[in-house]
């Protein structure tokens, strides 16, 4: 392959979204689009009915990218809608460009600008080092080449990804197997209140605003809503820290502690791997009855999320209270029944950690071979 490369602001044109106020989010008129709905985080759709710059206006087939927050890259296929700001259409009016190729090097490109990264709680990617960021351009019938293979890769990734979360619904089978159906308590478990299990509390984060950059930038971990989504049993990595002074205005929560999301996505959880802070979203809970393991937790309330999700409160977004929680009633078997099934989801997740390391692998070495040096780490 030809070693020629070329700035991202020489391929194409990139309009921002507009900044939709929230009053204009209604239910009739366009779809608003924004980050949350190009990466699946949320339902909550707004809509606009009114005047708006053309230019904003998305359809079938366009490019996306989104560089506040969630860095990423999209295809949109859903139809004419709006985008919101912090979001990128790009218009090819430059050079020859396969828009796949574009898109699958961009994608690899992302840990590169993800360096380039500006502010405190909210990342993001200045416009002009988005320009000048450099990705390998060789000929158009070479680059539908390199996009034909990563299609192929990509099919082959989704099987494995299927087989990944088919994994899941094992576990959960599992799950029900041995304990029964925990909405209905088939097996006539004890029922014991969360609150009388351990220790429930919030998350602090007193200091306002919460994105003064002195609370920011020192060793202490900060946990926020979206890893514990975003993760899977425990949360393994984290994005920012806190400062000594970030430390003296909130708290810090031991490894193995159960979080639990009470605003945005409701009552998903994770476990924390290594001590670690988190704001008033995310309460923590740490078993002080030995009666119960937070793995176990942790799966009892994958099966009651949708049905805390839809009995919490909405104003501005949905959220819950730190009592609905302490009287939710945990139906509570044998400890050593608890054990075996964590023995149970060490094994799977065993397999589900090898099958990921084969992916990450698999698909570096494929998009090195294809795209070369440029987006290497």
């Amino acid at each position: 392959m030809t070693k020629s490369y070329v700035k991202l602001g020489e391929l194409a044109s990139y309009i921002n979204g507009y900044a939709f106020k929230p009053k204009d989010r209604g239910t009739d008129g366009l779809p608003i689009i924004r980050i949350q709905d190009l990466t699946g985080s949320s339902n909550d759709r707004g809509f606009y009915k009114g005047n708006y710059p053309s230019e904003i206006e998305i359809n079938t087939g366009d490019v996306l990218i989104s560089w506040s927050a969630s860095l990423g890259v999209y295809i949109w296929n859903n139809g004419k809608a709006l985008l919101n700001q912090h979001i990128f259409k790009v218009v090819f009016d430059k050079k020859e460009i396969d828009k796949d190729y574009f898109v699958y090097a961009v994608q690899f490109s992302l840990n590169k600008m993800k360096r380039l990264t500006h502010g405190a709680t909210m990342k993001h990617v200045v416009k002009k080092d988005f320009e000048n960021v450099l990705i390998p351009y060789p000929s158009l019938e070479e680059q539908r080449k390199i996009a034909y293979v990563l299609d192929k890769l990509k099919i082959s990734i989704g099987k494995k990804t299927s087989e990944l979360n088919k994994l899941d619904e094992l576990i959960k089978a599992r799950f029900v197997e041995m304990f029964g159906d925990p909405v209905l308590n088939s097996h006539h478990y004890n029922l014991v209140k969360l609150s009388n299990l351990g220790t429930l509390a919030r998350g602090k984060s007193k200091h306002r605003p919460r994105n003064d950059p002195q609370l920011l930038g020192g060793p202490y971990p900060l946990i926020q809503t979206g890893e514990i989504t975003n993760s899977d049993i425990f949360i393994k990595k984290f994005t920012n820290t806190y400062s000594e002074l970030g430390l003296q205005q909130s708290k810090m929560w031991p490894k193995g502690t159960l979080c639990i999301t009470i605003a945005a996505n409701i009552a998903q959880t994770a476990i924390l791997a290594f001590d670690a802070c988190f704001p008033d979203s995310v309460v923590g809970f740490i078993p002080e009855n030995c009666d119960v393991m937070p793995l176990y937790l942790h799966y009892w309330f994958s099966f009651f999320q949708k049905i805390i999700d839809s009995q919490a409160s909405q104003v501005a977004q949905k959220n819950i209270n730190l009592k609905v929680l302490s009287n939710l009633e945990v139906m509570l078997p044998p400890k050593n029944k608890q054990n075996e099934f964590a023995n149970f989801v060490q094994q799977v997740d065993k397999s589900k950690f090898e099958n990921i390391v084969y992916l990450n692998k698999t698909l570096s070495s494929k998009i090195l071979s294809q795209l070369g040096d440029a987006i290497r780490d």
